[in-house]
């Protein structure tokens, strides 16, 4: 029986080691698993940081190359109708190629707007209520416009507000 005993001891101590051998394996390799990720969370944290810096001086040198938004006060005006009298009331920006062009824009302002306002006013209210009016107004002013203060410096025309009674 002691050997009995004794081989019982035995063959128990074995199967504790492995037992206490595994959970030390376990514990290192999920520790591993945690620091991975924790380097691999850091590293996009701070490196995707820089990237989305980069993203943002693209959209700002992309803001930069399209242009600059020279606003003008608002028009009022009488169209041209034969039947009574109707008027127009709008908003438009004009959108200048490059950031320098708006001080030539300022001081060109009068002529601008006398353009603009003889345009406008050579218009029927049927000519302007469609979409394709509207467009054709954006592109008369955009043409005017070039013409005043020279070729390519208006790259597109925006009405903002647009009312007609």
């Amino acid at each position: 029986m002691a050997k009995e005993n004794v081989e019982k001891e035995t063959t128990e101590v074995p199967e504790e080691a492995p037992k206490k051998k595994k959970g030390k394996l376990l514990v290192i390799i999920i520790a591993a698993i945690v620091l991975l990720a924790g380097g691999a969370g850091a590293y996009f944290f701070l490196f995707g940081k820089k990237q989305e810096g980069g993203k943002g001086e693209s959209s700002k040198q992309v803001q930069e190359a399209s242009g600059v938004n020279f606003s003008f006060e608002p028009f009022v005006v009488n169209l041209m109708d034969s039947g009574g009298t109707k008027y127009l009331k709008v908003s438009i920006q004009i959108e200048l190629a490059d950031s320098k062009l708006m001080e030539k824009a300022k001081s060109r302002t009068p002529q601008l707007r006398d353009a603009i306002i003889t345009l406008i006013t050579n218009k029927t209210s049927e000519e302007l209520i469609t979409a394709e009016g509207k467009i054709m107004l954006k592109d008369e002013i955009k043409q005017r416009a070039n013409q005043i203060l020279g070729e390519g410096t208006v790259l597109n025309v925006y009405l903002t507000d647009f009312v007609m009674q």
